[in-house]
């Protein structure tokens, strides 16, 4: 009788299979890969270590916009033109998260169901969990894993949220902000928040009345925008009929080629792995904090030693990244905010930890992945 030991399949053969399959661009192997980053699973930064060093050099397209400005509707003809052009597409849909399970609430693959059948496209919900500026914490793991899959288009589609929706410039290498005719308004609510962080503004339903005045506003933005050395346009596009979509999605192309032949690129990329190593240290610390109270050990440390502390640890991992540098022996998955990698729109952020949320969360958006 054969030992049911046997029968168990190694976690290490496991997870070299998931990425052997991953690298091939499998759908149920790229489901399964986002399960573990969002779930916080034990193999979850071994994975991460593996893609870095071949993670590829996809587009990241950021999109947001407040609710209603169809925003889900745009996505779908984006989809449509990326492929038209042959090329492969991946779909983030960050969606609010529920209170109960933790998971996505609205489902924006519900309204891609067009493309659910092409082997092109990966589309796949994700729930905020909270994360201020209407990002997934694990949102930036699953890029690096659809990169390393192969998809050359990444648009991530963020909560319309308003001011807090500048999260999205963590990721993306070009943003669009979309809006409605009869917005106007709302542009002076906005400036200090979403109305500063776009590349291309988008007037979506632009078959409205108003679509004039909103273009005049937005080019008014555009001629004070403080978003490096390539200036923001205007787009028209009414993403129901396909009117404009595909030439948005060329000035997509003619944009990023702006943006990396000016340094642009370069330059945010750089700018981005810091704040990415900032909300590292920050998410290190709250959870810290958030352990030792529970533990009945609340902290009682003075700021100033505190920051000194810190200060410390930080230089000694400097010290030891820059030895390890030296040695050849750098993680796949290691950036820092000197010097990260010039072909990769992303680093890694290896600090999420299952909660009781995303261990509870019935994963209703996977249907792709084997249980």
């Amino acid at each position: 009788m054969q030992n049911a030991d046997t029968n168990r399949v190694n976690p290490a053969d496991r997870l070299n299979t998931l990425v052997t399959d991953l690298r091939a661009g499998r759908r149920r192997a790229v489901a399964r890969a986002i399960s573990l980053v969002e779930q916080g699973a034990p193999e979850r930064e071994e994975l991460l270590r593996r893609l870095g060093a071949g993670a590829g050099t996809a587009r990241v397209i950021g999109m947001t916009g407040p609710p209603g400005a169809g925003k889900s509707t745009l996505l779908n003809g984006l989809i449509s033109a990326a492929r038209a052009a042959g090329r492969r597409v991946a779909v983030l849909a960050v969606d609010p998260s529920s209170p109960f399970t933790g998971g996505a609430l609205l489902g924006d693959r519900v309204r891609m169901t067009r493309h659910s059948a092409d082997d092109g496209v990966f589309i796949r919900s994700m729930a905020t969990r909270g994360h201020a500026g209407g990002l997934s914490a694990a949102a930036l793991e699953a890029v690096q894993i659809l990169s390393a899959a192969g998809y050359q288009d990444i648009l991530v589609e963020s909560v319309g949220v308003g001011q807090s929706e500048v999260g999205i410039l963590s990721l993306a290498d070009i943003v669009l902000v979309v809006l409605t005719p009869g917005a106007g308004d709302e542009i002076q609510a906005l400036k200090a928040g979403v109305m500063e962080i776009g590349d291309i503004y988008v007037i979506n339903k632009a078959d409205y009345p108003g679509v004039e005045s909103l273009e005049r506003e937005l080019r008014e933005v555009c001629a004070t925008a403080l978003r490096g050395a390539v200036p923001p346009t205007v787009r028209r596009t009414v993403a129901t009929t396909g009117d404009g979509v595909v030439e948005l999605y060329h000035q997509i192309g003619i944009h990023l080629d702006a943006l990396i032949a000016t340094g642009e690129q370069a330059r945010r990329r750089r700018e981005r792995a810091g704040d990415l190593l900032a909300d590292i240290a920050a998410d290190v610390v709250r959870r810290w904090v958030k352990q030792r109270g529970a533990a009945g050990s609340p902290v009682e440390i003075s700021s100033t030693a505190f920051r000194r502390t810190l200060a410390g640890a930080l230089e000694t991992v400097a010290a030891d990244t820059a030895a390890a540098a030296a040695l050849g022996t750098v993680a796949d998955d290691t950036a820092t905010a000197d010097t990260p990698a010039a072909d990769t729109p992303f680093v890694t952020a290896n600090t999420a930890e299952p909660d009781a949320a995303s261990q509870g969360a019935r994963r209703r958006n996977t249907p792709d992945e084997e249980d």
